[in-house]
């Protein structure tokens, strides 16, 4: 048995929590790979809206086991936040969600380097969520990080307080107060009793030998393809690799052992905190896209960057990730426009157009080249199979196909579990 993944090809926010709890029912463990609680995935159903940062998001399944693979950099305070929320949900978190020892632990210093760093950078700053993400898997890089098999260790706090140390010194660098210090670690210590209490494993011998045993697993990327620290937007990008090859690093997985890719779109484009976003909308067309599809993040409430389906950007994330399906979401939120545009090429200051994504994309200002296309213009509430779409929602789908040369396999017309027509 092979593993798939399922991951974002945009910026982020593409909607992958929604696929993930439609797909997993075919799948006996789902399993996350990347990123922490910068990570917002959304999920709807029974009436009820539900936000995971950290979680996989099969958990709502009984059958399913998760794991938080070693990949993830985790909060205990927001873990055990979650698993606090879902109790009324009658979830047994202690049968269906494992840790993996090797996953590296967020502090509350690494939030405040966070804020320092970023206040630092003034009006070039990268748009962090503050979560502490960036610094912890610098520590991980520089090979000074804890890790969630540390805190089993009997020497635990001093580990802790020679990282903190550390930290201390970079904090003052930076003038940067430790008034909230006290408080967050009080907050922090108590969430790492309860997460001694959690299921950590090596969780890479949990999802081989379940491969080897013909179990099916779906791997769960956070974040979105344009946002990988190699092949970003960089500097603007996440401090993880959110891409098909961060399923293998993220869960100790060969990449022989890999299957489908899913690759998950939106009809257009949304982009959260700064760097370059060729397609974006300043106009009304923007702020209505934004309003129609509630473009706010789930973690932060941050409104989103809205804009035009940018082609070149994502023919690069299909071909870094070797993409096998497609899936299309939000294609309601495109019911309000008479008329669509799609980018096609880019024309640099120079005049040139080009139709792929460059490095030197970051440094330029480009001018996005579109298609113009007929919008539908009408509701798709009641629409439960491909063959009741409108004719010009038919013809983008088609279209997007023919171009990018994968095939959509499905299409997302609402938030709720129902809304998803399987093509």
């Amino acid at each position: 048995m092979k593993m798939d993944v399922l991951l974002g090809l945009q910026w982020g926010d593409e909607g992958k929590g929604k696929i993930v709890d439609v797909l997993a029912p075919k799948y006996e463990i789902v399993a996350r790979f990347q990123g922490g609680p910068n990570a917002g995935h959304t999920l709807e159903f029974d009436g009820i809206k539900h936000v995971l940062h950290q979680i996989p998001s099969g958990i709502f399944r009984s059958q399913i086991l998760n794991i938080i693979g070693n990949g993830v950099v985790l909060d205990p305070i927001v873990l055990k936040r979650e698993i606090d929320g879902l109790g009324k949900f009658s979830i047994d978190y202690m049968k269906n969600l494992v840790i993996s020892k090797k996953a590296t632990i967020i502090i509350p210093t690494h939030k405040l380097l966070d804020a320092a760093l970023e206040k630092s950078k003034g009006d070039k700053k990268i748009g962090s969520t503050l979560k502490g993400i960036g610094p912890t898997y610098q520590d991980k890089i520089g090979r000074s990080a804890l890790r969630v098999g540390d805190i089993l260790s009997p020497d635990f706090q001093e580990k802790y307080e020679t990282l903190v140390a550390k930290h201390k010194t970079t904090l003052s660098f930076y003038s940067h107060p430790l008034d909230e210090l006290p408080a967050m670690e009080e907050q922090f210590f108590a969430a790492v009793e309860f997460f001694r209490t959690l299921n950590l494993i090596d969780s890479e011998y949990v999802v081989n030998e379940a491969l080897d045993s013909n179990k099916k697993i779906l791997a769960e990327g956070a974040q979105g393809s344009l946002l990988d620290v190699d092949f970003g937007s960089y500097p603007f990008v996440t401090s993880s690799s959110t891409m098909t090859a961060g399923a293998c690093t993220g869960l100790g997985v060969a990449p022989s052992k890999i299957g489908e890719v899913f690759g998950i779109f939106k009809a257009y484009c949304t982009r959260v905190g700064s760097g370059p976003f060729p397609t974006e909308l300043f106009d009304k067309d923007g702020e209505d896209m934004r309003k129609e599809g509630n473009e706010f993040g789930s973690t932060t409430g941050r409104p989103r960057r809205c804009g035009w389906l940018d082609l070149p950007a994502l023919r690069y994330s299909i071909m870094i990730n070797g993409v096998t399906q497609l899936f299309m979401m939000k294609g309601d939120v495109l019911n309000i426009f008479k008329e669509i545009k799609v980018c096609t090429h880019y024309e640099l200051p120079d005049g040139e157009k080009i139709d792929k994504l460059s490095f030197e994309i970051t440094e330029q200002e480009v001018t996005p080249i579109y298609k113009t296309m007929k919008g539908w213009n009408c509701s798709l509430e009641n629409i439960t199979t491909y063959e009741d779409f409108p004719v010009e929602l038919k013809a983008y789908v088609e279209y997007l196909e023919e171009e990018l040369n994968v095939p959509i396999k499905l299409v997302s017309v609402g938030p709720d579990r129902t809304q998803t027509i399987i093509r």
